[in-house]
Protein backbone atom coordinates (compact mmCIF):
# COMPACT_ATOMS: atom_id res chain seq x y z
CA UNK A 1 0.00 0.00 0.00
CA UNK A 2 1.46 3.38 -0.99
CA UNK A 3 2.40 5.79 1.77
CA UNK A 4 0.71 9.15 2.24
CA UNK A 5 3.76 10.78 0.64
CA UNK A 6 3.68 8.45 -2.37
CA UNK A 7 0.04 9.39 -2.85
CA UNK A 8 1.10 13.07 -2.76
CA UNK A 9 3.85 12.39 -5.32
CA UNK A 10 1.31 10.59 -7.55
CA UNK A 11 -1.11 13.53 -7.30
CA UNK A 12 -3.81 11.56 -5.47
CA UNK A 13 -3.55 13.93 -2.49
CA UNK A 14 -2.95 17.66 -3.06
CA UNK A 15 -0.02 19.50 -1.51
CA UNK A 16 1.41 23.00 -1.44
CA UNK A 17 4.43 22.28 -3.57
CA UNK A 18 7.56 24.35 -3.31
CA UNK A 19 9.61 22.53 -5.93
CA UNK A 20 10.42 19.13 -7.38
CA UNK A 21 12.74 17.37 -9.75
CA UNK A 22 12.96 13.78 -10.96
CA UNK A 23 14.20 12.54 -7.55
CA UNK A 24 12.78 14.83 -4.85
CA UNK A 25 9.70 16.83 -3.86
CA UNK A 26 9.49 19.70 -1.36
CA UNK A 27 6.13 20.84 -0.01
CA UNK A 28 4.66 22.60 3.03
CA UNK A 29 3.64 20.63 6.10
CA UNK A 30 -0.12 20.97 6.70
CA UNK A 31 0.55 20.97 10.46
CA UNK A 32 3.51 23.33 10.63
CA UNK A 33 5.53 23.87 13.76
CA UNK A 34 6.12 27.40 12.44
CA UNK A 35 4.98 29.06 9.20
CA UNK A 36 7.21 27.90 6.34
CA UNK A 37 7.72 24.39 7.78
CA UNK A 38 8.44 22.19 4.77
CA UNK A 39 9.11 18.55 4.01
CA UNK A 40 11.63 17.25 1.50
CA UNK A 41 11.05 13.68 0.37
CA UNK A 42 12.56 11.28 -2.13
CA UNK A 43 10.14 10.23 -4.84
CA UNK A 44 11.31 6.67 -4.36
CA UNK A 45 9.38 5.13 -1.47
CA UNK A 46 11.93 4.17 1.18
CA UNK A 47 10.67 3.79 4.75
CA UNK A 48 13.68 4.66 6.90
CA UNK A 49 15.83 7.72 6.23
CA UNK A 50 19.06 5.90 7.02
CA UNK A 51 18.21 3.19 4.48
CA UNK A 52 18.71 5.75 1.69
CA UNK A 53 21.78 4.87 -0.35
CA UNK A 54 24.69 7.29 -0.13
CA UNK A 55 23.89 9.06 -3.40
CA UNK A 56 20.23 9.57 -2.43
CA UNK A 57 21.23 10.67 1.10
CA UNK A 58 23.63 13.29 -0.24
CA UNK A 59 21.15 14.35 -2.89
CA UNK A 60 18.27 14.93 -0.51
CA UNK A 61 20.42 17.09 1.75
CA UNK A 62 21.69 19.19 -1.17
CA UNK A 63 18.08 19.56 -2.37
CA UNK A 64 16.98 20.51 1.17
CA UNK A 65 19.71 23.16 1.29
CA UNK A 66 18.19 24.95 -1.72
CA UNK A 67 14.74 24.84 -0.13
CA UNK A 68 16.06 25.96 3.26
CA UNK A 69 17.68 29.05 1.73
CA UNK A 70 14.40 29.99 0.06
CA UNK A 71 12.46 29.52 3.31
CA UNK A 72 14.99 31.62 5.25
CA UNK A 73 14.61 34.45 2.72
CA UNK A 74 10.83 34.25 3.08
CA UNK A 75 10.20 33.76 6.80
CA UNK A 76 11.63 35.80 9.64
CA UNK A 77 13.70 33.35 11.68
CA UNK A 78 17.16 32.84 13.09
CA UNK A 79 17.82 29.56 11.31
CA UNK A 80 16.16 26.74 9.44
CA UNK A 81 16.18 23.75 11.76
CA UNK A 82 16.55 20.31 10.23
CA UNK A 83 14.86 17.28 11.72
CA UNK A 84 14.63 13.66 10.67
CA UNK A 85 12.14 11.97 12.97
CA UNK A 86 10.80 9.29 10.67
CA UNK A 87 7.97 8.08 12.86
CA UNK A 88 4.84 9.75 11.59
CA UNK A 89 4.95 8.59 7.92
CA UNK A 90 6.83 5.45 6.79
CA UNK A 91 8.53 7.31 3.93
CA UNK A 92 11.96 8.94 4.35
CA UNK A 93 11.70 12.70 4.78
CA UNK A 94 13.46 15.78 6.13
CA UNK A 95 11.65 18.52 8.06
CA UNK A 96 12.85 22.09 7.44
CA UNK A 97 11.51 24.32 10.22
CA UNK A 98 12.07 28.06 10.62
CA UNK A 99 13.25 28.52 14.21
CA UNK A 100 14.40 31.20 16.62
CA UNK A 101 15.71 28.76 19.24
CA UNK A 102 16.35 25.02 19.48
CA UNK A 103 13.17 24.52 21.54
CA UNK A 104 11.16 25.45 18.45
CA UNK A 105 11.86 22.00 17.00
CA UNK A 106 8.94 20.49 18.85
CA UNK A 107 6.01 18.72 17.19
CA UNK A 108 3.84 19.61 20.19
CA UNK A 109 3.83 23.17 18.79
CA UNK A 110 2.43 22.03 15.41
CA UNK A 111 -1.00 23.37 14.48
CA UNK A 112 -3.11 22.86 11.36
CA UNK A 113 -2.71 25.63 8.81
CA UNK A 114 -5.40 26.87 6.45
CA UNK A 115 -5.31 26.11 2.75
CA UNK A 116 -5.17 29.80 1.81
CA UNK A 117 -2.34 30.48 4.27
CA UNK A 118 -0.34 27.51 2.94
CA UNK A 119 -0.91 28.50 -0.70
CA UNK A 120 0.32 32.05 -0.02
CA UNK A 121 3.38 30.79 1.86
CA UNK A 122 4.29 28.29 -0.89
CA UNK A 123 4.07 31.06 -3.50
CA UNK A 124 6.33 33.35 -1.46
CA UNK A 125 8.92 30.60 -0.95
CA UNK A 126 8.87 29.64 -4.65
CA UNK A 127 9.71 33.25 -5.54
CA UNK A 128 12.88 32.98 -3.44
CA UNK A 129 14.16 29.75 -4.99
CA UNK A 130 17.45 30.10 -6.84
Amino acid sequence: MPTLFTRIIDGEIPCHKICEDERFLAFLDIRPINPGHALVIPKKEIDYFFDLDDVMMGGIMVYAKKVAHAIKQTVECRRIGVMVAGIEVPHAHVHLVPIREVGDLNFAKAKPAGNKELAQMAEKIRKNLK
